[in-house]
């Protein structure tokens, strides 16, 4: 019921879209017919579609490949797919010489190591270095799956293979751009030339940890676990020397961080962590390119960045194993000049939401830096932003930042100084914008702080709130009220807990705005009844 009819509609006597559908169905069910069937019947229909005259049948065909060498197994694909692989790699038309190479690299695990030195490798250079001289429309395609295709072939490459592979990459991170007293600018081209060489540099950039493979195999460099879009097994042992990073590929990963285009560089930030995890110990050598990333003129790229922050900041400053460690780390003076330079670029920005993700991001400082270095460089500018700025969002994250910069102080006079601060400009301060967003601040310490710490310096500023003048203020001191009660413990603060209860009785006895009052009336069961309750406990 379906053989006869697909047959049929895919000869060359029927319409172009008859034999497009027929191309679809039979990537869709070339897995579910026996082998002889295949074999017998459906393997001639797919040659025959290969060489149809049509481009968009070749191409639509060419994209079915994939399923239908799956179905059929590894054996049939080498025998009947894959030469129709090479012939249409070879096609006069270019989309169906990128429908050929995706599917190529795409298979590349069901071809042997032989396979793959012997006929794909010069397949995939013939057709690279094609699309280089003379199919720009290609190029961006095929920079995106180069990393795929770097992967994929790196078991199998010799080392004249891996030297071709790795200067081809080397060349398409740079197409489009020269290099000029250290800078990188764009070489003058039509737009839409230039916007796809700048695709091919993005793609690159996107596709640069996948090419550290290419690396010669000389040592046992680094164990890496944790990276499943390039590593597809559970474990993967990632060998190479580190001085053939610096030789071989960081002039090309300086290139893509300081790349002209927005977008490229955006690309870079985004995947660095990726090469920090890769460098290990020798992540030195990318330290200028960090500091860079940091101090981008472009709010993207320094979103991107904040994204895995708290991992790149981590592995960018860890000293390592051995007596050349300290030479090895990462410069701390200009890393902080950078992270604070950052901070204030989005704050005078109109991007708030850029502003709190960076100010999040910086709550992993004290893993990476001193105390003093957070005190004195971060924790007064926290300070600063959680007393002064009026976006909520953003005054909240930096509240909690701080209350995590103070939570990892160990100096007790620098904690009791901004606390006071605190209690000062916020809890007591003149506007009632202040006074509720120390309420909000008593709730990130609740979470952030320890019960008596809390209560040690944070409570009772709080409840002397119940005789602030704005109704807003009480009305949400009344709905913490049962959270605040939560943090006193019995019986060392039975003072703290008959100072809440006056509270709530004052409240119920003089507060003459209906909001208020409801809320202290729907709360009062869990604050009031159950602490006078606990006063008559002996």
């Amino acid at each position: 019921q379906i053989l006869n009819p697909l047959v049929s509609k895919a000869q060359l006597s029927q319409s172009l879209q008859s034999r497009l559908a027929s191309c679809r169905i039979l990537g869709k069910v070339a897995g579910k017919f026996e082998s002889q069937i295949v074999k017998k019947d459906l393997l001639p229909l797919v040659r025959s579609l290969c060489q149809d005259v049509e481009y968009e049948v070749r191409s639509c065909m060419c994209r079915q490949l994939e399923n239908i060498a799956r179905g059929i197994g590894p054996d049939h694909t080498k025998a009947v797919v894959l030469p129709e692989l090479m012939e249409l790699a070879r096609d006069e038309g270019s989309t169906v010489r990128l429908a050929a190479f995706d599917t190529i690299v795409n298979l590349l695990e069901m071809f042997d190591s032989d396979d793959r030195t012997r006929i794909i490798f010069p397949l995939v250079k013939a057709f690279c270095e094609k699309c280089f001289k003379a199919d720009d429309a290609v190029l961006a395609s095929l920079s995106y799956q180069y990393g795929k295709l770097c992967h994929g072939l790196s078991g199998s490459f010799t080392e004249e293979q891996r030297v071709w592979f790795l200067e081809f990459f080397k060349k398409l991170c740079i197409l489009g751009i020269h290099h000029e007293n250290g800078h990188c600018e764009n070489q003058a081209y039509p737009l839409e030339l230039e916007k796809k060489y700048e695709s091919v540099r993005k793609n690159c950039a996107y596709n640069f940890p996948d090419c550290l493979p290419c690396l010669p195999i000389y040592l046992v460099y680094l164990v890496y676990l944790v990276y499943p879009c390039f590593f597809f097994s559970q474990a993967m042992v990632l060998f190479a020397d580190p001085k053939c990073f610096l030789s071989e590929l960081y002039s090309t990963f300086s290139s893509l961080c300081h790349d002209p285009e927005i977008s490229v560089r955006r690309t870079s930030a985004s995947g660095f962590h990726e090469v920090v995890q890769l460098l290990g110990p020798n992540v030195h050598y990318i330290h200028k390119e960090l500091i860079a990333l940091l101090q981008d003129d472009s709010l993207e790229v320094l979103d991107a960045l904040m994204n895995n922050l708290q991992e790149t900041l981590e592995l960018a400053t860890s000293r390592g194993e051995g007596a050349a460690s300290e030479n090895k780390q990462v410069n701390i003076p200009d890393l902080i000049q950078a992270l604070t330079a950052a901070e204030q670029k989005a704050a005078t920005s109109l991007k708030w939401r850029i502003h709190e993700k960076v100010l999040q991001r910086y709550s992993c400082l004290p893993r990476v830096i001193s105390g003093d270095q957070i005190y004195f460089r971060f924790l007064q500018r926290m300070f600063t932003i959680t007393t002064t700025n009026n976006v909520l969002p953003v005054q909240r994250e930096s509240a909690r930042t701080l209350c995590v910069f103070l939570r990892y102080n160990r100096k007790q006079e620098q904690r009791q100084e901004i606390i006071s601060k605190l209690v000062e400009q916020l809890g007591q301060g003149r506007s009632y914008w202040n006074r509720l967003r120390y309420l909000d601040l008593c709730e990130i310490a609740m979470e952030i702080f320890s019960k008596s710490y809390f209560c040690k310096y944070f409570l009772i500023p709080a409840l002397e709130l119940v005789n602030d003048p704005v109704a807003n203020v009480r009305y949400k001191l009344c709905h913490m009220l049962p959270k605040l009660k939560s943090t006193i413990k019995l019986p060392s603060d039975k003072h703290l807990l008959q100072q809440l209860e006056f509270c709530v009785r004052k409240l119920l006895c003089r507060e003459k705005d209906k909001d208020v009052m409801a809320i202290v009336r729907k709360v009062s069961p869990a604050s009031l009844s159950e602490t006078y309750n606990h006063c008559l406990v002996p």
